[in-house]
């Protein structure tokens, strides 16, 4: 039986060969076959998608829920149909408004899927053919080719100018150049130049590989599996709601216990009638609209972050967002664009000249000196003719690299300038691995030319002449110490350098001489994207602390994190993998709370970072797009992977999808869930307000030997007209624009706080005193009218109080009265019903209202207007203080 070992990339070929039983040749068909029975099909566990049901029934997991439907059973149990019928429409309500929004989600996110190759090349029986991946077993021969997905883990014994893109896996931007030597014991998967891996690809060369393991053995199967230990985590909202939902529980019970007893002790109120009040009061209490209003605010906040290409795969995780106070981001392709783009150029004897222009796109200007940027036309034709890789744009408005994108920075380079490759093709040599340049031999004006890119010192060694504007001069030793400089200068800021050439006479081989004609230098660099620095700046000062945790080299992180503005002043340090792991725990806590910069990562260490910021009391959001982030995603209370360049693994392990892959993205989606906390706090202090002094108006009026100042009917009807609409209204409030000039929600802190106390006793002391002296007032005159007047009161005193919960802190006029439309309609239609319910005789009989005259009607509304006032004049007052 063969042998799969441990850090197969130490052994040589001829170790591997014998550990795997194989061959240069291959295995047979028949051995393939016995393998596959002992390690399965060369496949991922398939993430199956979330069912209708399971999505359905996860809405029923909500405490408030749960506390509607005990009440939707007492109100069926003392004959109250219509408020079961009511609380049960409520609940659907709730239901399917969390229900839609996360259906909606999944179907969005089930669409970015493929991560297996569905055929490879493979030699076996000393042929070459072509089967499905998911046939592969250790042992096999793949024939890997530029261009090729990489359909298993692989250990190269033939490697022809191999080079690979990993950064899916190990988050470096450049392709990565293979060879068949051994590597350190402890190297990072990214310094395994003798391995390959499933699910990165070639980018130029080809190579032959056994097959070292297959599906879930994979490194991207080790990472897909260690998703499944990750314990699944309520959301900061769950935790808070649900706790919301026992405290109003707890609040409402209580109030309707206080009622019965001071109800059968204070007054001779028949126990039938009292039980029926008491639980009239218990259901008035328990604001049924909560869920629904919610669940709306979620629902709202995940719509609008969609518009701004944030898709919200649970709705929870909306509100969340506002709680971050750590977001871990990876580097490539979240906060740079993924893309190599030649910044700078220099001729010898001339000066550095600017290339601006973004990513694949084809604008840009050159910058600098007017007589280098005429001089640069050899250079730039060298550029346009020395690739092989192309750019497009597909329907979408995407850009699509074909090839390895360093050649393709090159075609990009020519065409800004307007160069294309026109030139007839002789020969085309690719990029050596060994000799460190790629060429092409042209014909022009009737005579070949052979044009070179590649490192800037093998270039230099076998060149003896420069491109001196017009003309060709010696390059003296003066001029290779310049270009020695050049070189280690923008080397030092993180650069990539390549050099240019040509040779006067084409070969049909790369020609060994020292007769090159040096042309110039090119830096390119995967840029950060334009809106990550301001985006960083917001974060800072919203007070959300920004880690950069990626596998790049620790140069290049650092160049890029202070380019962004990561790195802060006192805190320029990175730290490795490696010198992490030396840390003890204390040294390592220590190290997570003050470096803000993390290179060469593995997976595990991204997983224990996050894990160490949570130990720490932060609420963290990750955000990356590698399968070497998916572990740290799940991990995360909000993980955030992106739609465009994300795998599958790490888009199913996270809760936020950015559909444009823009790090600026999530800091508006921050910002809406900050939005939203602060609309499910104002929804939930109205409720609370407006509940609690309705039922200490009903226990104050039975206390001091008063009738009930309201039929059980009555107070059910104000629930459900004026919470019924204002509270929903209040949910679509869209922020102040100061959202991000606060320090993070702390995720312990709940939607009900202190700061509901001033309103909570100012205005039960005000609808309770009016409601109580209306009630005295018309009395004499009959219970009906005293009752429909307290009504009045209590209904208009609530619906004033909607103004004052659209802001707990300024002036409900600085908002604008009319700046939130929903509100006004809410406000206009709750009013309307009111009035028709007690002018309209049929409806006014129904509920035992007394019809008031207009100018009575009209003195209680502006009484009623005393809780806006009063409230104004108290944050006044706060503000001053």
């Amino acid at each position: 039986m063969i042998q799969i070992p441990d850090n197969p990339h130490r052994f040589s070929t001829e170790e591997i060969k014998k550990k795997l039983q194989t061959s240069e040749s291959g295995i047979s068909t028949q051995t393939a076959d016995q393998l596959r029975q002992v390690y399965g099909w060369n496949e991922l566990p398939d993430p199956k998608k979330k069912s209708v049901w399971f999505l359905l029934f996860r809405q029923f997991q909500n405490i408030m829920v749960y506390i509607l439907l005990v009440a939707s059973l007492i109100s069926f149990l003392t004959g109250h149909h219509v408020d079961v019928i009511v609380i049960l429409a409520i609940v659907v309500i709730n239901i399917l408004i969390g229900f839609v929004q996360e259906f909606k989600a999944e179907n969005s996110v089930q669409a970015l899927k493929n991560l297996l190759v569905p055929k490879c090349a493979v030699i076996r029986n000393g042929k070459l053919i072509t089967i499905l991946s998911r046939e592969l077993v250790p042992g096999d021969v793949m024939h890997l080719s530029e261009g090729d997905l990489i359909p298993a883990d692989g250990i190269l014994f033939r490697a022809e100018d191999t080079r690979t893109m990993e950064s899916s896996l190990t988050g470096e931007p450049v392709p990565i150049e293979k060879n068949c030597d051994p590597s350190l014991e402890d190297s990072p998967l990214a310094d395994r130049k003798n391995m390959v891996w499933k699910g990165t690809f070639v980018s130029g060369g080809n190579a032959l590989a056994w097959v070292i393991a297959t599906g879930p053995d994979t490194q991207i199967g080790k990472i897909a599996a260690s998703l499944k230990s990750i314990p699944a985590k309520d959301s900061s909202f769950k935790i808070k709601s649900n706790r919301l939902a026992k405290q109003m529980a707890i609040l409402a019970i209580l109030s309707a216990i206080i009622l019965f007893l001071v109800g059968y002790f204070f007054q001779e109120i028949p126990v039938d009638e009292l039980l029926l009040i008491s639980i009239a009061a218990l259901v008035s209490a328990i604001p049924e609209g909560l869920p629904a209003v919610l669940s709306i605010v979620l629902a709202i906040g995940a719509n609008r972050m969609s518009k701004k290409n944030a898709i919200i795969r649970e709705i929870s995780a909306t509100e969340s967002l506002g709680s971050v106070s750590t977001i871990v981001t990876d580097k490539t392709g979240t906060l740079t664009q993924n893309t190599m783009t030649i910044k700078k150029l220099w001729q010898v004897g001339g000066e550095e000249i600017g290339v601006s222009g973004e990513g694949w796109e084809t604008k840009g200007e050159f910058s600098g000196n007017e007589a280098d940027i005429k001089a640069l036309n050899s250079l730039l034709e060298i550029a346009a003719h020395c690739n092989q890789a192309s750019v497009s744009v597909t329907k979408k408005g995407r850009y699509q690299i074909t090839g390895d994108p360093t050649e393709a920075a090159f075609s990009v380079l020519a065409r800004k300038a307007g160069i294309q490759r026109t030139l007839p093709i002789v020969k085309d040599f690719p990029f050596s691995t060994v000799e460190k340049f790629r060429s092409t031999i042209v014909e022009k004006s009737g005579k070949r030319l052979q044009y070179y890119i590649g490192a800037p010192e093998k270039i230099l060694e076998k060149s003896a002449q420069f491109q001196d504007k017009d003309r060709v001069s010696t390059l003296t030793e003066q001029h290779r110490s310049a270009i020695r400089e050049i070189l280690n200068n923008w080397s030092k800021n993180s650069f990539r350098v390549l050099a240019l050439a040509f040779h006067p006479e084409g070969n049909p081989e790369p020609p060994s001489d020292k007769g090159w004609v040096f042309c110039g230098l090119a830096a390119m660099v995967d840029p950060p994207r334009p809106e990550v620095q301001k985006a960083v700046k917001a974060c800072h000062q919203a007070g959300i602390r920004v880690i950069m945790a990626t596998g790049d080299h620790s140069q290049t992180a650092f160049a890029i994190g202070k380019e962004v503005g990561i790195v802060l002043p006192g805190r320029e340090q990175v730290l490795t993998d490696a010198e992490l792991q030396k840390l003890s725990k204390e040294d390592f806590t220590r190290a997570i709370r003050e470096v803000d910069i993390f290179s060469r990562l593995s997976p595990l260490m991204k997983l224990k970072i996050a894990k160490s910021l949570q130990e720490s009391g932060e609420l963290v959001a990750m955000t990356g797009d590698g399968v070497n982030d998916a572990p740290a995603l799940r991990q995360a209370n909000v993980g955030v992977s992106m739609g465009i360049m994300g795998t599958d693994v790490a888009r199913e392990a996270s809760l936020v999808v950015l559909a444009d892959d823009n790090f600026a993205t999530i800091v508006q989606a921050v910002e809406q869930g900050r939005i939203v906390f602060n609309n499910a706090r104002r929804t939930s202090f109205f409720l609370i307000t407006t509940n609690f002094a309705e039922i200490v108006t009903l226990i104050v009026a039975i206390a001091l030997g008063f009738a009930m100042p309201l039929t059980a009917t009555q107070i059910l009807w104000i629930n459900l007209v004026t919470d019924g609409f204002c509270d929903k209204a209040l949910a679509t409030e869209k922020g102040t624009g100061n959202e991000l000039n606060s320090p993070p929600i702390h995720p312990k802190e709940n939607i009900i706080n202190r700061e509901i106390l001033p309103f909570l006793f100012l205005n039960t002391f005000l609808m309770t005193g009016m409601s109580l002296f209306a009630f005295q007032y018309y009395l004499p005159e009959s219970m009906e009218k005293a009752r429909t007047v307290v009504f009045i009161v209590l209904a208009f005193s609530q619906l004033f109080n909607v103004f004052n919960m659209r802001s707990i802190k300024g002036s409900a006029f600085k908002v604008g009265l009319f700046s939130n439309k929903w509100v006004n309609y809410a406000l206009v239609i709750s009013i309307v019903i009111q009035v028709l319910i007690i002018e309209i005789p049929a409806l006014a009989s129904l509920f035992n209202f007394h019809p008031l005259s207009p100018g009575e009607f009209l003195s209680w509304v502006a009484l009623s207007s005393l809780v806006l006032w009063v409230n104004e004049l108290y944050k006044l007052i706060r503000r001053k203080l």
